[in-house]
């Protein structure tokens, strides 16, 4: 080996060494993260919903509603609907391309704690000036090839903390698309419900028409046998009354229609593409566990949404305030020159190069403060929009509590009712047969019953709904333990 190349070899050794040095020394400073580390703000939380006196437990897990909570309706149209919402409502979709993006840019910024590598070559032929001779007389052939590196090193932590919160923006989102999921969901059920309810008062209202047109029938024949208590404008009462529910019963398929369209809108499909038939019983009422109120801080979406939205702003508190400190970067580039081309792979023709560079801005008149306070401003609000949204989700929940408890005090009354006006139906009827009373005591008594039967049906879909709502604002089937760790490669 000649001493040219042995000197040239040592200078190597010695510039992969001082670069391994550099780079372990920078290891090290990578250790500061400036900035303040997330903590969790504490939020008031009732030891038990004022809905439910003497509740200090929590029903255990396994009772709380799962992810197909539908089934507990026991609706065959629900039970056929409600998972597409996840693929083909329109909402959904925009929320899970909103979370791809976010996932994308943690990606991106992952990327920049590691060293941008590139490579370029370069070949050229030329013919100084004066060489004469033929046209390739004197032509030179020069090339290179040269492989670069760049690594701008994480320091201070602002890319860790831009990670940071490129990640919990990430799971916002995430749990964005989960609320969104659960919110359409919950509409289709109410609405499934509402037409299903829609179809029990068309059933009702058809039976309030067969009454009339019996009761008509019964008054044409007294006043044809000239009884006393019918006189002919008894007929024309009877008549009027008969046409009023047809024409009722008419104008509820409007409200039924608008319920299909809708249904058809929630699952991705043309109102005209599905088709839904007149069902004749209701979805049953389930029975949902509430738990404790502190339950919530898990199992509700958009809790977990407002709290990682929180953690984000946290984030880019620490990104605003590694400005205030030096950014230092590494550049290195190996690789082979020569002139002529010939024997470009040699080792004579290595070139190499390492360099380092730092920066610090001195005077910005104010501007990296400025980012600071408003950095830390919209944490501040991004805590006061979580309290808020822990807040109205105890709200909601004892909302619901108090519904489901009011209507079925409500519906036992009515039942009673119900029965009660039935049976003053018939004997207002028996009674007009036998020409003891006159038809406006029949007109009353039938009046009564289909009033009393159509808000029972009224009480029925708001319990039906207050359950639906109840099981969303409890957060259905979901955790924040399904949220996924962005940081790690997928």
């Amino acid at each position: 080996m000649s001493m040219g190349t042995l000197k040239h070899r040592l200078r190597q050794r010695r510039a992969a060494l001082q670069f391994c040095l550099i780079a372990s020394l920078t290891s090290l400073l990578g250790a500061c993260l400036v900035g303040p580390d997330y903590h969790r703000p504490s939020v008031p939380v009732p030891g038990q919903y004022a809905e439910l006196a003497g509740w200090t437990h929590a029903t255990p897990e396994d009772a709380a509603p799962k992810g197909d909570w539908w089934t507990d309706f026991h609706d065959p149209l629900m039970d056929q609907l409600e998972p597409q919402v996840a693929m083909s409502n329109q909402t959904v979709r925009q929320d899970y391309a909103n979370y791809q993006q976010a996932l994308a840019e943690v990606r991106v910024a992952r990327s920049e704690l590691f060293p941008t590598i590139g490579v370029s070559a370069s070949a050229s032929r030329a013919k100084p000036v004066g060489s004469g001779g033929s046209l390739g007389a004197g032509a030179l052939n020069t090339g290179s090839i040269e492989g670069t590196a760049s690594w701008t090193i994480d320091v201070w932590g602002q890319i860790r903390r831009l990670i940071e919160e490129n990640a919990a923006t990430a799971q916002a989102d995430e749990a964005t698309l989960a609320n969104a999921t659960l919110s359409e969901q919950s509409l289709l059920a109410s609405t499934i419900i509402e037409l299903r309810l829609a179809d029990a008062g068309i059933d009702l209202e058809q039976q309030t028409v067969a009454a009339y047109k019996d009761a008509l029938t019964v008054t044409q024949h007294q006043a044809e046998a000239g009884i006393a208590a019918t006189p002919p404008s008894a007929v024309i009462t009877a008549q009027v009354e008969l046409e009023s529910a047809q024409a009722t019963l008419i104008g509820l398929g409007v409200a039924r229609a608008q319920y299909a369209h809708a249904i058809a809108v929630l699952v991705g499909k043309n109102p005209e593409d599905l088709t839904i038939p007149h069902s004749t019983t209701v979805p049953t009422l389930p029975t949902i566990p509430s738990g404790v109120p502190s339950t919530l801080l898990q199992r509700r979406p958009d809790i977990a949404a407002a709290e990682r939205t929180m953690k984000a702003e946290n984030a880019a508190v620490g990104v605003a305030v590694a400005a205030y400190y030096p950014q230092l970067s590494l550049s290195a580039a190996a690789g082979f020159e020569q002139s002529p081309l010939a024997g470009l792979l040699h080792a004579a023709n290595h070139v190499w190069s390492l360099g380092a560079t730092g920066t610090e801005t001195v005077f910005d008149f104010g501007a990296r403060r400025g980012e600071v306070a408003a950095a830390k401003a919209a944490y501040e609000a991004a805590v006061a929009s979580y309290r808020g949204t822990v807040l109205t989700a105890f709200e909601a929940v004892e909302n619901d509590l108090a519904g489901l408890r009011i209507y079925a005090e409500e519906a036992a009354a009515l039942d009673v009712a119900v029965k009660d006006a039935k049976r003053g139906s018939a004997i207002a009827l028996a009674e007009f047969q036998a020409g003891t009373v006159d038809y406006t005591t029949v007109a009353v008594a039938l009046e009564t019953q289909f009033a009393d039967q159509q808000t029972a049906l009224n009480v029925e879909q708001s319990r039906l709904l207050d359950a639906v709502s109840l099981i969303a604002d409890l957060g259905g089937g979901w955790s924040d333990s399904q949220l996924q760790d962005p940081t790690h490669p997928r």
